[in-house]
């Protein structure tokens, strides 16, 4: 029976997945803090939170996190990415004088993603170093996003997220996108997972998007066991997170190029 287990922090992403966990008969445990009680090391863990928070806890309980490595869209086809993606610095990108987006390549939120210029001026060298590996692209308009849980290269569950840069939320509450929408962005990510050139770890999170003038294209990948689940159906969401959070004595033998480095846990 897997246990789910969710960080201290609140919301409405964890709660939708805490009653699904229960409806599936899942035992359910919302953490106090940051150190895993030694008697969760004998469950069938399934974590979701905050992703540091995530990478703590499974070190302490001996689990192993499945993730896309940090230049997984580097590595895609020009036609699953539709504009110019570098690897570079912090410091490089202060000397770009036309805009660019600039986002951290470390997969941890340390400044938020945006197209940068002469109005917007990145974080501080006090903030973030030269040396701070970032990706820089070139600005593109996008006219609807989607989010993607992908289990064995398999569509889980899909939601609308965004369209013209505006969250896809209705009046009631619900994620909403057009039907033609819908339907282009089902298709394209039964094309991208079933294209041999692209690699794919067993369980992530795909997020897709139809790029103004030029067609759909992969925005990023993210961590399944910490990204945000808009519309998608919790009980499947439920699946690929499952995937994402092995035991290390049952990893299987395609699963170690996805493994994330464990985290250094300390006492005290």
């Amino acid at each position: 029976m897997p246990t789910l287990v969710l960080s201290p922090r609140y919301t409405s992403d964890s709660r939708d997945l805490r009653a699904a966990a229960v409806a599936a008969g899942w035992r359910v445990e919302r953490l106090g803090g940051w150190r895993p009680p030694d008697r969760l090391r004998d469950h069938d863990v399934v974590l979701y939170g905050e992703p540091l928070f995530v990478e703590v806890i499974a070190a302490g309980l001996g689990r192993a996190l499945i993730d896309a490595p940090f230049d997984w869209l580097l590595g895609l086809p020009e036609r699953h990415r539709r504009r110019t993606i570098e690897l570079t610095t912090m410091g490089h990108a202060r000397t770009v004088r036309e805009p660019v987006f600039v986002k951290p390549a470390d997969g941890r939120k340390g400044f938020e993603g945006a197209v940068y210029g002469p109005d917007a001026e990145l974080p501080s060298t006090e903030a973030q170093p030269d040396d701070t590996p970032v990706f820089t692209a070139e600005p593109v308009a996008w006219e609807v996003e989607f989010r993607c849980f992908v289990l064995d290269r398999r569509i889980a569950a899909m939601s609308p997220y965004l369209r013209e840069g505006r969250f896809a939320l209705s009046a009631d509450g619900t994620w909403q996108a057009d039907a033609g929408d819908a339907g282009q962005a089902a298709a394209y990510a039964e094309e991208l997972l079933a294209d041999k050139d692209v690699s794919m770890p067993p369980a992530i999170v795909i997020d897709i998007g139809r790029v103004r003038g030029r067609g759909w294209a992969v925005i990023e990948a993210n961590s399944a066991w910490g990204a945000g689940i808009y519309g998608c159906e919790p009980r499947r969401v439920l699946d690929v997170l499952a995937r994402a959070c092995v035991s290390r004595d049952r990893l299987q033998p395609g699963d170690a190029p996805w493994v994330l480095d464990p985290v250094e846990v300390t006492g005290g």
